[in-house]
């Protein structure tokens, strides 16, 4: 038996107008959060400071960050008070607003992007909990998450 249907795959339809504008803002956002990361983990280097660890909450549609602590080494440290330029998407702009921030406020907005990226709607429902930590010796951002959840087990038994 031959086969006589046509095997060309379909060219893939052009992206829409949103989708475009979603994929240039998705791009423009790893690319400023790369930015903003490096300026900020600088800034906290150059004011000796080692950690920041920020612990979060949230649940019941409502979340925030329950506490900052910054170190320099194993003492505590007050948090810097220098000011940094940080960088944010803009819907349907090719370019970013920059806007010059304390470094409370970006350690503030890059903890929130990192859920946003890794756990949207964290503060839904039952949440989730845990720290971010910024170690500034490895340029790394780190977060520990925790997801609450109301599990339901139902058995039936007819006899």
């Amino acid at each position: 038996m031959t086969d006589t249907s046509d095997t060309t795959p379909e060219p893939d339809a052009p992206l829409s107008e949103w989708e475009t504008k979603a994929a240039a803002r998705t791009k423009l956002e790893a690319e400023l959060f790369t930015h903003n990361k490096a300026a900020l983990l600088n800034a906290l280097a150059l004011a000796g400071v080692t950690h920041v660890v920020v612990s979060f909450d949230g649940y019941g549609d409502e979340g925030q960050i329950q506490n900052v602590e910054v170190k320099a080494g194993d003492d505590d440290a007050a948090m810097p008070a220098a000011v940094i330029e940080i960088g944010e998407a803009i819907w349907d702009q090719p370019e970013p607003k920059r806007s010059s921030v304390s470094i409370a406020t970006a350690v503030e907005s890059l903890v929130y992007d990192v859920l946003e990226k890794t756990h949207c709607g964290w503060e839904n429902g039952d949440g989730a909990y845990g720290d971010i930590i910024f170690d500034v010796a490895e340029h790394a951002i780190t977060l520990d998450y925790n997801e609450r959840y109301t599990a339901t087990e139902n058995h039936t038994h007819t006899f």
